[in-house]
Formats: structure tokens, C-alpha cells, sequence
């Protein structure tokens, strides 16, 4: 069902994505409680070492404002190993937000949030440009996939 929030951030419409040489699936997150988009191109870490691995090595210049690491199931997160700060989101079974972390910075451990079911980690800056906050209800739905 379209809801009014989602016609009403025309910057949210993800790219078209090619076919060929398809290697990550897509998602795009937008709050529904502020009518924001918070990430067009959210790939989803789903197993154990895609999870482990997260954002670790990847410069950032591969994350700019717009993508997002979904770590489902995760309840727990750490920035040792990473050279720049993110944003983190902890999401309940409703993907509504438990917890954030604004610029976490590298080095550092999250908390372990148990009712959490899932991460979300987004560049610096996407939460406070966005005005999400803790309650919030976030909707995460594919859009594609990506080439390499």
C-alpha cells in the first residue's frame, strides 16, 4: 500500500540498477513517522561474514550519503578496524528505532541491545539530517540489485 509520506520525497527514488552481473540486493529505508529518506542504497548483511565484515576496510568514499549496511539479525556493533565515523540505528522486530549512535566514532563498541533484531549503520550525519530518532518506525523495502 503507497502511503502519502513515501510520493512525498521524490529524492528518495533509487537509481536504475542494471542487470547484469548482479551481486548485492538493495533496499531502500525511509522513516515513515518524518516522511524521510534515510538511504537509497542499503545492502543487506545477512550472513554470519558478511555481518562479521560489516564496513571494515571499506573506504569512505564507498559510503556516501544515501547507501546504508542493513546487519540482520544483529544486536550488537563495533567500529574497531574502521577509519571514519557512522551512524547507528538498533531496530526492533517492528523496525522501529530502540537506540542510535550519532558519528559513532572508529574504535569503539556499541551496546548490546538485546530486543534488537537488527543494525542499521548509515553514514555520519543521516540521522541528525533526518530528524530520526529513538521510536521512530522505519520502513526497509528492496528496490533491486546492484552490479558490481
Amino acid at each position: 500500500m503507497w502511503s502519502f509520506w513515501w510520493f512525498s520525497s521524490l529524492a528518495c527514488v533509487p537509481d536504475a540498477v542494471s542487470p547484469k552481473s548482479v551481486r548485492r540486493d538493495l533496499y531502500l529505508v525511509m522513516n515513515k513517522d518524518r516522511g524521510t529518506c534515510l538511504a537509497q542504497h542499503t545492502e543487506r548483511a545477512q550472513s554470519t561474514w558478511k555481518r562479521m565484515k560489516g564496513l571494515i576496510g571499506r573506504p569512505v568514499q564507498a559510503f556516501p550519503d544515501g547507501s546504508g549496511l542493513w546487519l540482520a539479525p544483529c544486536n550488537g556493533i563495533h567500529t574497531i578496524g574502521m577509519r571514519y565515523p557512522i551512524d547507528v540505528a538498533y531496530l526492533d522486530s517492528q523496525k522501529r528505532v530502540l537506540q542510535s549512535y550519532h558519528r559513532l566514532a572508529p574504535f569503539r563498541f556499541g551496546s548490546l541491545r538485546l530486543r534488537a533484531r537488527s543494525v542499521l549503520e548509515l553514514p555520519a550525519g543521516t540521522l541528525e539530517r533526518t530528524h530520526t530518532e529513538v521510536g521512530d518506525s522505519l520502513e526497509i523495502r528492496p528496490v533491486g540489485t546492484a552490479a558490481d
